[in-house]
């Protein structure tokens, strides 16, 4: 490996009006390495990637390609100079097949002439093959999964055969075995001298396979550009947030005294569940876990009344439930859904972040006469921003501009603020930063300490271990078994793993 770097940014700064996100920032690319870069939300890691890919112009600072400074005034020069990027939020193109979103910036480059729709599924078929995705090039992306569309973002950056290729929380939506799949594909690509950034809060997966790092804290470099070899974990979350990680994780609670909040007897949906039957007491944390495709997100919708409940029933407090709604589910039941795709169901992205943590207050809030003022939704609301620490210049701020990260701490922040008997919680972690994550892991607790029943769907394994009472495995849309968690985690993801592959009854697994 050569020590002359491919690719470097120098003392980069970036202001925007009344804000300077970057501070004079550094980072160098070697050759055929895998280079993380890591940082709290807020930190600067996405204005970083902009400039690097032409979104945004440096206000000072230089962008140094094979030792010569470059200039790109937009995202296709930067493509035309081989630095592709993976974003964390999905852009593409839901209406056009897979092939045409792979090979879209080829498309747009020769507007006037004719497509030839086999050779452009023919080719689309050999990127797919390369990251293991069985999928039909000429099938609509809106028909994909979430963890599909995400792989297909990944099969763009390659085949546009990029020389630095950023991706930005490529593991969010994967399961484990489609991030080591992911990993693999990356290591050889890596092999072939691509320089990669990796950019992940999944801090195992950084040590797993980085060989170097750059951390920014508030807009600068708390580590610049070293090797990865002796650091740990705790090197890297003290860089990230200037002191050692929090003690936290798993506690028994007892909560078999308390009555059930929610069950579920033998319930079909229009998505295709059957003879699903659990049930979640007042307090409790049910853990819900399934690889991806599992049927965990459509369960979860179904229960909110976004898609029919055709056999079986739900009961809320013992009472069977008529939920035709989501606003039935809200205000007549007290059901909370925090989703797993904010962009799409959990937030109005054009709207102020005040609008958006107070939208499930507004009714209760609005009083006799349906009047409702900004000061009372701020009332409510704000507690919750604060906790869950909301970077945002303002309340009036639209939630576009803000970070994935904080568009996902106002997801959460609503619901805390609308005080639900009974919260859905699908994936709260994708795209949250360490201390942001511990801090809701905590809030997940004590919304339980105070009686609210929750149910927690997470491919994170040990997320899933270090927060639930107990575990429901679902896969195939079947319920295959209960776990009783003791928070041991090698014991505990075995007996998982072992419902998920049918190796086990269906009785509980003992503590």
């Amino acid at each position: 490996m050569t020590s002359n770097p491919v690719f470097e940014a120098r003392g980069v700064e970036k202001i925007f009006p009344g804000v300077k996100a970057l501070g004079g920032v550094s980072l160098s690319l070697l050759p055929g390495s895998i280079h993380a870069l890591l940082g709290e939300n807020g930190a600067g890691k996405s204005t970083l990637i902009k400039v690097i890919t032409g979104v945004h112009r440096p206000t000072s600072g230089e962008i140094l390609l094979d030792g010569n400074r470059v200039h790109f005034a937009n995202t296709r020069e930067a493509l035309a100079a081989g630095i592709g990027v993976v974003h964390q939020e999905r852009n593409l193109i839901p209406r056009f097949s897979v092939a045409e979103n792979i090979h879209l910036e080829q498309l747009v480059g020769r507007p006037l002439r004719p497509i030839d729709y086999a050779e452009l599924n023919r080719q689309a078929r050999q990127w797919l093959d390369e990251i293991e995705l069985d999928v039909d090039p000429t099938r609509p992306v809106s028909e994909l999964s979430v963890a599909q569309t995400q792989l297909v973002e990944i099969a763009k950056a390659l085949s546009l055969r990029s020389r630095v290729l950023l991706l930005d929380e490529p593991t969010a939506s994967l399961t484990p075995s489609e991030s080591q799949t992911l990993f693999s594909i990356l290591r050889r690509l890596r092999d072939s001298g691509v320089s990669l950034v990796f950019v992940s809060h999944k801090l195992e997966e950084v040590l797993e396979i980085c060989d170097r790092v750059t951390v920014l804290r508030d807009g600068r470099n708390a580590c610049e550009s070293q090797s990865m070899q002796g650091m740990n974990r705790q090197d890297l979350v003290r860089f990230m947030i200037g002191r050692n990680e929090q003690a936290g994780g798993w506690r028994k609670r007892d909560v078999t005294a308390r009555p059930v909040s929610m069950a579920l007897q033998d319930v079909a949906t229009a998505a295709g569940h059957r003879n699903i039957s659990f049930s979640v007491r007042q307090g409790e944390i049910l853990g819900l876990y399934g690889l991806v495709g599992a049927g965990r997100t459509e369960l979860a919708k179904a229960i909110m009344g976004r898609i029919r409940v055709t056999g079986g029933q739900v009961l809320i407090d013992g009472q069977a439930a008529r939920i035709n709604s989501v606003a039935d589910a809200i205000h007549r039941y007290g059901l909370g859904y925090v989703s797993e795709d904010r962009k799409s169901d959990g937030l109005v992205l054009s709207h102020s972040v005040l609008a958006n943590a107070g939208i499930v207050v507004w009714r209760k809030l609005a009083g006799r006469f349906g009047r409702l003022s900004d000061a009372a939704v701020r009332k409510a609301v704000l507690p919750f921003l604060e906790q869950l620490e909301v970077k945002t210049p303002s309340l009036a701020q639209v939630v576009a501009n803000l970070s994935g990260g904080n568009q996902q701490k106002i997801s959460v922040a609503k619901w805390l603020a609308a005080g639900v008997k009974i919260l859905i919680i699908d994936e709260p972690s994708v795209g949250i930063d360490i201390k942001t994550k511990a801090y809701l892991h905590q809030l997940i607790r004590e919304l339980a300490d105070r009686g609210t029943a929750v149910v927690l769907i997470t491919s994170d394994m040990p997320e899933m271990i270090s927060l639930a009472d107990r575990i429901a495995v679902l896969d195939n849309y079947l319920i295959q078994g209960e776990v009783e968690n003791d928070g041991v985690y090698d014991r505990m993801s075995q007996a998982i793993m072992n419902l998920i592959h049918h190796e086990a009854g269906h009785a509980a697994v003992p503590a």
